[in-house]
């Protein structure tokens, strides 16, 4: 007599689960780009080979709680390690476009690796680079200096990040063979 409602409720439990994770997939927030694709190369213009001007961005499905966004933009191939090229935050949660060569209206941005404040993009010294365009949902704005550098950008998130989503692109100077 046991055995089946133990049955039914273990039956209803795989159902739920299998529903859910249909559902979740949608629910993900994401970042993409008119410019290119995940795992796609990042076009020139976006480059050190370019004009050097951030790639146009848009955000999606971003928690309704959001009091801010940031965005950080890094290399992850860089021969000394992590290299960040752009650190944006405080964007208005609906502020969810980033136009091609300009950061959101009323966000700040921090100090890049290259010493600078804004995007530099993508010039590895030699290879193909994988890099990181991650966009944070946060609970609250942070409070930072517009000298801030990605160490201290990330520690002001720690507690607040509600959702993240990345978006990753590929360069090398030598593109024949990364199409």
């Amino acid at each position: 007599m046991i055995k089946l409602p133990l049955l039914a409720a273990f039956t209803l439990a795989l159902c739920l689960s299998a529903a859910q994770a249909q559902i979740e997939p949608a629910m993900l927030m994401t970042v993409t780009s008119t410019e290119f694709s995940e795992g796609a190369l990042i076009p020139d213009e976006f480059t050190c080979e370019g004009k050097d001007a951030s790639p146009p961005l848009e955000i999606a499905r971003v928690p309704e709680e959001t009091k801010s966004l940031a965005l950080v933009v890094e290399d992850h191939d860089a021969p000394q390690g992590i290299f960040t090229h752009w650190l944006v935050w405080n964007i208005e949660p609906n502020r969810l476009q980033f136009l091609t060569g300009t950061p959101p209206a009323g966000s700040e941005q921090g100090t890049n690796d290259f010493g600078k404040a804004g995007y530099r993009g993508p010039c590895p010294p030699s290879g193909v680079h994988r890099y990181y365009f991650t966009a944070y949902a946060l609970s609250e704005k942070l409070d930072l200096p517009a000298t801030a550098k990605r160490a201290e950008v990330l520690k002001a998130m720690q507690g607040k990040v509600l959702k993240e989503a990345t978006l990753i692109g590929k360069f090398a100077h030598e593109r024949e063979g990364l199409k």
